[in-house]
């Protein structure tokens, strides 16, 4: 099965303490549809200006990502800048240029609108319903989101929760959202909104699920050196909706090892800027090292 993935497409300036790269290709969609692509067929949804390098469609096309879905549009494409500091945890944004985003309608293709897993990336709550206005029967829907809407598209947020399977946030938004310091009481309030699934990222402390079964906490891959880790939210759920749409059985069987599989493909995207290194690898190469977490963590 595929996977629709619906949000930002955007080229990212990206400066650390130690290096400095500008206009790479980023955005939520990006990010989710490349960790989605070593596991599953993927459907893109976003728009571009006329100005977005052809390296970059090239790039989604060596993927197999269907682009049938991608605007190109007359403009710049959206454009984001920020600088980390040298815990590599805080950063602050320096630039946001919205260019054709700012007019962003997604629009399905016929073909797309019966695809089974569908992902709402980090993108307002409004456009996250327009999507599903135009999904038909899809299987399983998540949805993620950012401390942005809840400051200014709450109510639209809290309605789409009853028509998601899955919500992933932070812990921070999990905080905003609830008003909760303990994340499990979060989670509580959180599934009385609507979804079954719920899953809080904690970024390189891994992530937490509530859902059926229980609770499940899902660790994060240790990195010894940690590059850039914009896009790694993005990666973890890209990746975990790409394991799940190729699995055999429920989604209760499968999304725990979904979920590793997701938290691998964002540590490798963690270990180079942007994009650059989760585009060179293989699959071998992540379940490699879903092997050795799963060593890491048997007890």
């Amino acid at each position: 099965m595929s996977v629709l993935i619906v949000g930002s497409t955007a080229l990212d300036s990206i400066k650390t303490p130690k290096a400095e790269n500008p206009r790479l290709l980023g955005g939520s969609a990006s990010h989710a549809a490349v960790a989605a692509s070593f596991f599953s067929p993927v459907k893109l949804v976003g728009v571009v200006g006329d100005d977005f390098p052809k390296k970059y469609l090239e790039l989604y096309r060596r993927h197999g990502i269907d682009l049938e879905g991608l605007q190109i549009k007359a403009g710049k494409t959206f454009h984001w800048s920020g600088e980390y500091e040298v815990n590599m945890n805080n950063r602050r944004t320096l630039l946001t240029e919205l260019g054709v985003f700012e007019t962003f309608t997604p629009v399905l293709p016929a073909a797309h609108q019966r695809t089974p897993f569908v992902l709402l990336a980090n993108i307002a709550p409004a456009l996250q319903h327009h999507v599903l206005d135009q999904s038909r029967g899809a299987k399983f829907v998540v949805a993620d989101t950012m401390d942005l809407w809840l400051n200014i598209a709450f109510n639209d947020l809290v309605k789409l929760l009853k028509r998601i399977d899955g919500f992933v946030l932070n812990d921070s938004e999990a905080h905003q959202l609830t008003k909760e310091d303990n994340v499990f009481a979060a989670l509580k309030k959180i599934h009385k909104l609507g979804p079954k699934y719920v899953i809080i990222k904690k970024g390189s402390h891994g992530s937490i699920l509530s859902g059926p079964r229980g609770f499940f906490l899902c660790p994060a891959y240790p990195l010894h050196k940690v590059v850039d880790p914009t896009g790694a939210g993005d990666s973890f759920v890209g990746g975990m909706m790409g394991y799940l749409a190729t699995a055999r059985g429920s989604i209760d069987d499968n999304l725990r090892r979904a979920m590793i599989h997701g938290s691998v493909t964002a540590s490798f995207c963690c270990e180079g800027f942007g994009l650059n290194r989760t585009t060179k690898l293989k699959r071998a190469d992540i379940d490699r090292r879903v092997k050795e977490l799963e060593k890491l963590t048997r007890f």
